[in-house]
């Protein structure tokens, strides 16, 4: 594993990727919600990205970005939050439109839009759940980190089914009464299940093959594998054996790990240093955010600089830009002197 920081800003970057949020929120409503209530695809549409108004964090530093994406905003008690700020939001701009709707005979219900924009939320979570970022929705109750690892976190399949479920009607329902649409939003939600379902089961089948190979004559300790964008056989592998780590790609359909990508990682000591970076503001949110952390370090004149890795983010073709890495510098005395996630620094706290 290369050492040194990422050469762009690939871990700021994977924060955010609104447009699937959107597209699921509107499909949701799309589906039948917006039959039920005016103003519920634009409540839906808006409440299934509202989560990720926790970026707004970065302002206060990329640490502390990082130690607050994907919690509150994002659990199942801080949604109760998030949609009645939507909703409020929503009841604002119907005032200030004086009232009015699209459909004049279907009034808002607000109680229901509330509702509705919960379960928008809900999908922000099960989208989030379904990469290998994970989400820990039962915070602040726990701590814990979920993901299911099916579904990369860019899948452009998904773009296909719900765009298409919001476009089809505009060609096959123009005489329709309003509002239209529910067939087609319906159809594409069920695609993307049906994506899952397919995802799901070649997860299984090459964590299987791994499960049943050996690595240092003996059974892998643990086994993971992550998903690429474009393939559904095709799988990046993480396997931790007794004294190291072996990354690889994967084929689900043979279980054959890739030769040409094979790479071992012997598991380095514990260090001062590393002991050190690890009690740090950074480091405590790295490991119990991590699933596979590795930690090196090199000298820096009278300094030492700790790098953090998670390997279920050093696919073959992103090793030299450590995506979601960071590093911790420490004095000769082991202070801390800068904590750093990506290419942007923060000072530790005095």
């Amino acid at each position: 594993m290369p050492q040194g920081m990422p050469d762009t800003n690939l871990w700021y970057k994977t924060y955010l990727e609104p447009l699937t949020h959107f597209l699921t929120g509107a499909c949701l409503a799309r589906a039948g919600f917006n039959r039920k209530t005016a103003l519920a695809t634009a409540t839906m549409t808006l409440a299934a990205e509202a989560p990720d108004l926790d970026v707004v964090g970065i302002f206060k530093g990329p640490i502390f970005l990082f130690a607050h994406h994907r919690g509150f905003t994002h659990s199942f008690l801080g949604l109760i939050f998030v949609s009645a700020a939507v909703v409020g939001f929503m009841y604002l701009v119907w005032r200030l439109r004086g009232r009015k709707t699209n459909i004049p005979n279907l009034p808002p219900r607000w109680g229901l839009l509330f509702l509705f924009a919960y379960i928008a939320g809900l999908s922000h979570i099960l989208l989030d759940y379904t990469n290998n970022y994970g989400v820990h929705p039962l915070w602040p109750f726990s701590e814990k980190w979920y993901s299911w690892d099916i579904v990369s976190i860019y899948e452009p399949v998904l773009y296909v089914f719900l765009v298409a479920g919001l476009v089809a009607p505009l060609f096959f329902s123009r005489n329709e009464p309003l509002p239209h649409g529910r067939t087609a939003a319906v159809l594409a939600l069920a695609c993307v299940a049906g994506l899952y379902a397919v995802r799901d089961h070649e997860h299984r089948q090459a964590l299987h093959a791994l499960e049943a190979q050996s690595f240092d004559s003996a059974p892998p300790v643990r086994v993971s594998v992550y998903p690429y964008p474009t393939t559904v056989t095709r799988w990046y592998a993480v396997i931790e054996t007794r004294n190291s780590f072996v990354t690889s790609d994967v084929n689900s359909l043979s279980g054959r790990l890739d030769p040409a990508e094979l790479l071992t990682i012997p598991e380095p000591p514990e260090t001062p240093a590393t002991l050190a970076a690890k009690q740090s503001d950074f480091g405590r949110v790295y490991l119990a955010w991590a699933q596979y952390p590795l930690l090196t370090e090199e000298v820096s004149g009278t300094n030492t600089i700790v790098y953090f890795h998670d390997l279920r983010f050093g696919y073959p073709s992103m090793r030299r830009r450590n995506m979601l890495s960071g590093s911790v510098e420490l004095d000769g005395h082991s202070h801390i002197v800068t904590e750093r996630l990506g290419n942007r620094a923060q000072r530790p706290p005095d």
